[in-house]
């Protein structure tokens, strides 16, 4: 069993995987889609959580930074319906402040080029909403 981890946005779904010990997060891929178009996202979404046995999916939850929740919490919501209904598997919401800064950050200290990083910087993200959410799960303790 592994959790899934998403970074939902307007046009693009970033998606990172945990180990089957829920320790350690992996970028999987993005999908685009367009504006908006979130149910578009289920077929793919549904073989992905088949595939690798998935048993709770991680969201972000994109608040605001001074911790009001905006339209795109209401978006995050309303999605995470949708995932709880169509899969029966629980969805967890993790705080996502500054994930995009943070993968962008870590990429550009790798020297990777703008191209390449405006391609990962989603399933990046996610990753880093994924690893937050298992090392808060397992108390900080690596």
């Amino acid at each position: 069993m592994r959790y899934l981890g998403l970074d939902l946005g307007t046009k693009t779904l970033g998606i990172s995987i945990s180990d089957t010990t829920h320790t350690i997060a992996n970028t999987l891929k993005t999908i685009r889609f367009e504006d908006s178009n979130y149910d578009s996202l289920i077929p793919e979404l549904e073989k992905i959580i088949d595939e690798n046995n998935i048993s709770k999916i991680v969201l972000g939850y994109p608040k605001n930074m001074n911790n009001t929740e905006g339209e795109k919490c209401k978006l995050a919501l309303k999605f995470k319906e949708k995932l709880e209904t169509t899969f029966k598997i629980k969805v967890e919401m993790q705080d996502e402040r500054l994930t995009t800064v943070q993968a962008t950050n870590y990429m550009l200290e790798a020297d990777i080029s703008r191209k390449k990083r405006k391609k990962k910087v989603d399933s990046l993200a996610a990753n880093i909403i994924l690893q937050t959410y298992l090392d808060r799960e397992k108390g900080g303790k690596l």
